[in-house]
């Protein structure tokens, strides 16, 4: 039986939220002070995150769609939205999933739904003139979770960046062997699950010994759980958190 779950809002420094199971309307309340609970990472921030996240879980695509008509009508900018609204949820999504509190189904409807959002929006990003720079984006093998490179692309498109999108579970030699053909100013890679690190740990060192001056940009969920500090052995190899942190070195990119 699938079991779907919604959160509640009760205020940004609350540190509580309730989970409402909807398959008999049982609900608990967690406290951040638990020791089991789902930490403060799943608490919504505002209240078009939590609107959308419950929408998310439902799998209410009309509903979705008008929570980011009524956000961007509010002044809100598109990059905003990626970062505020539809990034946010879907880690909460993801600590749900991990926490076995939403099924794989309903972790994957949630994905489906903010990837065709995704779709929809692109043509509304407000494009810059070209620059004349290369990004080529993938995410690490074995992971299929390319809707954070998938923003990330947005936004170097944004810039005026030609980007050359590879999406989920690009195998390392196959990523290697397309870099040194098109040669990208840039090399962006995702990694959404910690699992995976091996895996990106491989593709590093793979692309720095094949492609040595490579310039490469590292993000994801995972880095949330560590490895960070592991990147700081690598030359041209620079974590950013965020798509505002992207904005801002895209700036400032020579």
């Amino acid at each position: 039986m699938l079991y779907y779950y919604k959160i509640l809002y009760t205020g940004y420094n609350s540190g509580r939220f309730t989970i409402v199971r909807n398959n008999f309307f049982k609900k608990r309340t967690y406290n951040s002070t638990e020791g089991d609970d789902m930490e403060n990472k799943t608490v919504a921030s505002n209240q078009y995150e939590l609107d959308f996240l419950n929408a998310l879980l439902d799998g209410n695509r009309s509903l979705t769609l008008e929570i980011t008509e009524n956000y961007l009508l509010n002044g809100n900018n598109i990059m905003d939205l990626y970062e505020n609204v539809l990034k946010s949820s879907l880690y909460k999504v993801g600590i749900l999933w991990e926490k076995n509190k939403i099924s794989v189904a309903t972790e994957h409807l949630a994905s489906a739904l903010v990837e065709t959002l995704l779709n929809e929006i692109h043509p509304r990003l407000d494009f810059k003139g070209k620059k004349g720079y290369k990004v080529l984006l993938s995410c690490v093998e074995n992971e299929y979770h390319q809707i954070g490179i998938k923003m990330v692309s947005d936004i170097f498109e944004s810039n005026g960046w030609k980007t050359y999108f590879l999406g989920a579970n690009t195998p390392t030699n196959e990523l290697v062997s397309f870099a040194s053909e098109i040669k990208p100013d840039i090399l962006a890679i995702s990694m959404s699950i910690y699992f995976h690190f091996p895996n990106f740990e491989k593709m590093i060192n793979t692309i720095k010994n094949e492609i040595p001056d490579q310039k490469i940009l590292v993000g994801g969920q995972a880095f949330s759980r560590g490895g960070v500090d592991y990147l700081s052995k690598y030359e041209n190899v620079v974590y950013l958190p965020d798509l505002k942190s992207i904005e801002t070195y895209l700036a400032n990119f020579n």
